[in-house]
């Protein structure tokens, strides 16, 4: 037997591939451009502004509320287009549309029309809803599954580096005495340069090419919404993001006060939050790959959370004194020698990667687990849900901060809190992110799991799982494996415990009992397998019918057998090996930690037996082999 895993590579060999390093230029060059004319355009206003004694807070504020506004107008029929024709070359489209608004933003930068450089904002507001849904449902057409943390982590820190440096640029364009000319130059060719890139992205089909277009931006945007609905997991992933941007856009809209009336620093202090803050988003998408085992894992989403709120928490108390406007404010390199600060710049630091380990699994859910007929308008709707909760986070700010008159360190700890709180009703309606966190959190601290031909669990369609059972973590390590939702057949006493019962019964468990302890129970349970079995699912069963008592395999019960005779799918023996002795088994004499990381253990598989000629003492006899003298 070939029991050698599929090799893993790491994701930045990505860059190395046609079908994704020209997508992923082409985002981030489109991003960095819109960042570029947005903060250009922002100092150009607050300078005018200031010249004509306008109301420069009113200009800001009426400028980024065009730019969001496109996301409600135009995200349906976005979403539709998407679906409905072939993306790569829509890509192009919509670059050379950008193309078209850099010459006119190059046109009234020159006139220095206020009106028209804010109509030209709300114009790449458009050009960024059209692009938003092709963003993510093109990754799941040209990645493999196991590729889709890495591919969403490397686009969520471009992401955010190409704000970043947009928002940079821009302001030192424009501060230039031919500041200008030289924003025009850059916008036009970055739009080219995104051009050129989008021309080498190959083909990704539509998925529903006969669709039918509704242009009503109204009608359709609430057709959409019912869309996502209908898909409860689908939509509560939905709304984590969209809390995701409410958070984050909460925190970002505050850096400049809180640098200035808060920190005591200028401008250059402000960018280094903002640096930091980046770093720490790319940080924490990048580790995505690396953590969640080069799968989809949603167990990260808490763990995110989690991280997100401590230090949140932590960053309302970093400051206890206040530092009002002095009118002297410290830069960026006096400011990072004051010892003090340096809790604030970790704080902030990572809130950005916990925020990375939180929304990079959540989009890779919404690409692996949605309908992909209709995936670019389930990211439409993501997209109209993240600008209103955006939206409603800048009321928020303004009720906290204007209306009651707290403190931003107040708000922050007000943000917390309120995080807590999403988390832990995010977590109690969609069980499975907490069951995956906890195998998550125990195969990263107890254990180190070795994972031997993972490869023969099928990608798609049906298969029965059979292992020994040694511990009661078994479920845990085995899910913590796979990227694939599985249903483990559990003892119904277990299933039945008062606060564990929601969760297994979400987790779709299926409960089993012996023949003379109820009847009724085990058909029923016979009758779920082979339901579950004819859906295509995974089902894990194991045949000892409890934990081993000294360590041996017990001699596997016949059922097994019953469940291939009327669902006769693949099945695929496997062992688990080294948890014999630790706490979770029933011998607790010792908690292995011998080389002070974690125990080792190990799951081993092996290649899928037809089932038409497999029997239960073969498939003791098998995962006998597999297991070995290593108990």
């Amino acid at each position: 037997m070939n029991m050698n895993e599929n090799p893993e590579h790491s994701q930045f060999s990505l860059f190395k591939e046609r079908r994704f390093a020209p997508y992923f230029f082409t985002q981030f060059l489109g991003a960095f451009n819109d960042n570029v004319y947005k903060n250009a355009l922002v100092i150009l206003i607050a300078f005018q502004a200031a010249q004509a004694q306008t109301d420069t807070n009113l200009l800001v504020n009426l400028s980024a509320a065009l730019f969001i506004l496109p996301f409600f107008l135009f995200s349906a029929t976005a979403g539709q287009l998407a679906d409905k024709y072939e993306k790569s070359r829509l890509i192009r489209y919509i670059k050379l549309l950008e193309i078209v608004i850099m010459l006119l933003a190059a046109v009234a930068f020159y006139l220095q029309d206020i009106i028209l450089l804010m109509l030209i904002l709300f114009l790449m507001g458009a050009q960024s809803t059209l692009f938003g849904p092709i963003k993510y449902a093109i990754l799941p057409q040209h990645l493999q599954r196991d590729e889709l943390m890495g591919g969403n982590g490397i686009v969520e820190m471009g992401t955010f580096l190409a704000i970043l440096l947009g928002t940079i640029t821009g302001g030192v364009l424009i501060s230039f005495n031919s500041g200008i000319i030289l924003v025009s130059i850059t916008v036009i060719s970055i739009a080219l340069l995104g051009y050129f890139a989008s021309r080498f992205i190959p083909l990704a089909l539509a998925p529903e090419p006969e669709l039918k277009i509704n242009w009503n931006p109204f009608s359709q945007t609430w057709i959409m919404l019912k869309l996502v609905a209908q898909d409860r997991y689908i939509f509560l992933s939905i709304l984590a993001i969209s809390w995701f941007w409410f958070y984050g856009a909460l925190y970002l809209a505050q850096f400049p006060n809180y640098t200035r009336f808060i920190l005591g620093g200028d401008e250059t202090v402000v960018t280094l939050l903002l640096t930091l803050f980046s770093f720490g988003v790319g940080l924490g998408s990048l580790l995505c790959e690396r953590l969640s085992g080069h799968k989809v894992e949603v167990g990260l989403v808490p763990f995110g959370a989690i991280g997100i709120t401590l230090f949140s928490i932590d960053l309302s108390f970093a400051v206890q004194n206040p530092l009002h406007d002095t009118g002297e404010f410290i830069g960026a390199m006096a400011f990072i020698a004051v010892w003090t600060h340096w809790r604030v710049m970790l704080d902030i630091m990572f809130i950005g990667m916990f925020g990375g380990f939180y929304i990079v699994p959540l989009y890779a859910y919404i690409q692996q687990q949605g309908n992909s007929n209709i995936l670019a308008r389930l990211i439409a709707g993501n997209n109209i849900l993240n600008a209103l909760f955006m939206v409603a986070s800048a009321l928020l700010a303004i009720v906290i901060l204007t209306v009651l008159n707290f403190s931003i360190p107040q708000l922050f700890l007000i943000a917390a809190l309120l995080n807590a709180i999403v988390a832990i009703y995010i977590f109690t309606v969609i069980p499975v992110f907490f069951i995956r966190f906890l195998a998550w959190l125990l195969i990263h601290t107890v254990y180190r799991v070795k994972k031997v031909g993972l490869n023969h669990i099928p990608r798609k369609g049906a298969a029965l799982l059979v292992c020994n059972h040694v511990s009661y973590v078994d479920s845990l390590v085995i899910m913590a494996c796979c990227s694939r939702p599985i249903r483990f057949v559990m003892y119904y006493k277990i299933y039945q415990l008062p606060l564990l019962h929601f969760i297994f019964k979400t987790a779709r468990t299926i409960p089993i009992a012996g023949r003379k302890e109820n009847p009724e129970i085990l058909e029923q349970a016979y009758v779920d397998i082979k339901e579950a079995l004819n859906n295509g699912e995974l089902v894990c069963i194991f045949p000892e019918g409890g934990l081993t008592k000294d360590g041996e395999l017990q001699p596997f019960r016949p059922g097994v057998e019953r469940v291939l005779a009327v669902a006769p799918v693949p099945v695929i023996p496997m062992a688990l090996r080294g948890l014999w002795g630790s706490i979770f088994s029933r011998k607790r004499k010792i908690f292995r930690l011998p080389r002070g990381i974690g125990s080792q253990i190990e799951l081993t598989i092996a290649p899928a037996q037809l089932p038409e000629t497999i029997t239960a003492l073969q498939l003791q006899q098998y995962v006998s082999e597999l297991r070995g003298d290593w108990r």
